[in-house]
């Protein structure tokens, strides 16, 4: 490796070991040995909403961590229209299915403002060589896709329209670190519910005008209480 990644690769070593929220990421319970295993250089990237970051079947070299902000990720139909099968937020794994030497699943794009770190595969198959401390890690990431899959299929694509879009905002609130969370829009609700714009922009309106839902600029907020008499 030249020089001049040699020098970024250790530069993300140790931002990895002096991140803020160091306990929720991959790389949380590596030691000083660990990182200095870490060949390649860890990138951060900056992410505009709208912005993609990988692409469904693109040919997988890296995973990414999440520091802030929000990735949805989509899977596109032959109708043309598109369907949301996951939000990933900060701290979630985004690629993880590529360390099963398989493509990425889904279109990976930024709902707002996200940082990212791009964390090359052959750091990952290394640390497995060589570490025992990222296996608990990756067991956790393995384990929230599958809570995730069910909380999709059990709470947020089942029951009337009205349920659904209840537990979707209980679940954007309680996945938030602060009493706001990111609202997603309108078309982006029905493609991850399975309702229409039109039916989510008209539950949204209900909500607002009840008062179980306010939009602020700092974010969203909900009545939590009548929320989940709903849902």
């Amino acid at each position: 490796m030249e020089p001049d990644l040699v020098n970024k690769a250790w530069n993300g070593s140790e931002k990895c070991q002096r991140c803020r929220i160091r306990e929720l990421v991959l790389f949380a319970d590596l030691q000083q040995d660990d990182f200095e295993q870490l060949h390649h250089p860890i990138v951060d990237i900056e992410l505009a909403p709208g912005d993609t970051l990988y692409k469904e079947q693109q040919k997988p070299e890296f995973v990414f961590t999440i520091r802030s902000g929000m990735i949805k990720l989509v899977r596109y139909l032959p109708n043309g229209s598109y369907r949301i099968v996951r939000l990933l937020q900060q701290g979630d794994l985004a690629g993880i299915e590529t360390l099963n030497n398989t493509a990425y699943l889904h279109h990976a794009i930024a709902l707002q403002d996200t940082s990212i770190c791009r964390i090359p595969i052959e750091n990952i198959d290394q640390l497995n060589q060589h570490s025992p401390h990222l296996y608990k890690q990756l067991t956790a990431r393995w384990h929230r896709v599958q809570s995730d899959a069910d909380i999709w299929l059990a709470e947020l694509t089942v029951g009337n329209s009205k349920k659904r879009i209840a537990n979707l905002l209980l679940y954007l609130a309680q996945q938030s670190s602060t009493e706001h969370f990111f609202l997603p829009h309108r078309e982006d609700m029905g493609a991850l519910l399975a309702i229409t714009t039109e039916t989510a922009s008209r539950i949204i309106a209900e909500f607002k005008r009840l008062k179980y839902l306010q939009v602020e600029s700092q974010g969203a907020l909900i009545d939590k209480d009548k929320l989940k008499h709903i849902s």
